[in-house]
């Protein structure tokens, strides 16, 4: 259940090279905007999705279909442009205490500090609803993105052999990185 809070969440951040950039949940409205961020994807970008997001209508499923109770979608935007997207993936039944934790940002947003913001702002929303962990699934090839991760806080717990199909056929390793935000209960 999606509380006002969450609904109406909104966070202007300054980053380390002053751009300023809002941060809020996806609404219906920015159907275009969302097909906008992807649309310039390179082919190598889009090897690593799971999605064909070169596709507007792919895109725009998710903007039509929105359910914040299944996945909640934070946007970054600069003026009216959205620059990036972090997705949490809400799971039911014996997988609700986890969540899973997606990004991507546009290409001249990279490396400046938004991702991380993105995601800090996905665990405090995570927190919120009471859930136990997060996780991500990371082909092992970026590294850097893996780093990040584990920069805030996120433990490679495995490595997944030949787990990720690219769009040639070729197969990729899958780091598997979770993010405790509860202690472990140790009673018996």
């Amino acid at each position: 259940m999606m509380t006002k809070q969450e609904l109406t969440y909104r966070q202007l951040l300054t980053l380390r090279d002053g751009a300023r950039v809002l941060l809020r949940l996806l609404k219906p409205d920015d159907r275009q905007s969302l097909i906008d961020l992807y649309a310039p994807i390179s082919p190598e970008d889009q090897r690593y999705l799971r999605d064909d997001v070169s596709d507007p209508e792919t895109v725009a499923r998710w903007v039509d279909d929105l359910d914040y109770a299944r996945v909640l979608p934070l946007v970054a935007l600069v003026g009216e442009r959205i620059v990036g997207n972090a997705t949490l993936h809400l799971h039911r039944g014996p997988a609700r205490h986890r969540g899973e934790v997606r990004i991507f940002l546009a290409k001249d947003f990279r490396r400046r500090g938004l991702g991380t913001r993105m995601l800090q702002t996905l665990i405090e929303l995570a927190r919120r609803r009471s859930l136990y962990m997060l996780e991500a699934q990371i082909v092992s090839d970026q590294s850097h993105v893996i780093r990040a991760f584990k920069n805030l806080g996120f433990e490679l717990k495995c490595t997944f052999d030949d787990y990720f199909m690219l769009p040639d056929g070729d197969l990729r390793d899958v780091a598997h990185l979770i993010l405790r935000l509860r202690a472990a209960e140790e009673e018996f």
